[in-house]
């Protein structure tokens, strides 16, 4: 609980972490750019980002492309944060909050790709409204994207995949979408930048095949 503690209070003084009682939590949206990164580069979201691995990762081959880790977990956001300082990435921010606020933070069309790596599958039927490729986040996501954005998720899970692409087939809005239940033996694999999370390694070191979707809202 004291390391708890101390971590949280060093995200209180982080420059690179939105959370609440920080004067920027309720005046963000749609100042991104102004506000948080001082430059008009092209933002993007990785949702439910743990330690922000991913969002490191991409900051790192991306340095003109603003990213932004979104996770609920202070911990958690901490050690991305950390990782961000460490590595002097100023194209990196984190923003602790609950997905389904995204657009208490975000204006339409301002941001240009999200994407969702290794989420909690919510394998219970009564979880799932909690599914982040549920139709009602899916609406959320189309509300804050532009036009032309990428969506794109990465999972483990067979069965929450199959879902998704379930839900997608549903819609009468998607374009250019693009699958794969072998992302390491696939032609989509030049989108992976050969980032592996630590789930993603784990995973697949254990024998799991990681599935990758693409796709715009129109």
């Amino acid at each position: 609980m004291r390391r708890k503690l101390e971590r949280f209070a060093t995200l209180e003084l982080r420059d690179n972490v939105i959370q609440m009682d920080k004067p920027l939590f309720d005046n963000i949206k749609g100042k991104w750019n102004e506000l948080q990164f001082k430059n008009n580069n092209p933002l993007t979201l990785e949702l439910a980002c743990g330690r922000g691995e991913y969002t490191i990762g991409l900051a790192q081959v991306n340095n003109n492309i603003n990213f932004i880790g979104i996770d609920i977990k202070g911990d958690r956001i901490w050690d991305g944060s950390n990782k961000a300082v460490e590595k002097e990435l100023l194209n990196v921010a984190f923003l602790r909050a609950y997905i389904h606020d995204l657009d208490h933070f975000f204006e339409p069309n301002e941001v240009s790709e999200i994407w969702l790596t290794f989420p909690d599958p919510r394998p219970r039927g009564r979880d799932e409204k909690r599914r982040l490729t549920y139709p009602r986040f899916l609406e959320l996501y189309k509300s804050i994207l532009k036009p032309d954005g990428w969506f794109k998720f990465k999972t483990d899970n067979t069965d929450l995949f199959n879902y998704t692409l379930e839900v997608l087939s549903e819609r009468n809005d998607i374009i250019a979408l693009e699958y794969t239940m072998d992302l390491y033996h696939s032609p989509l694999l030049v989108d992976h930048y050969g980032i592996k999370t630590r789930f993603e390694k784990k995973f697949h070191d254990a024998g799991e095949d990681i599935k990758y979707l693409k796709f715009k809202f129109m």
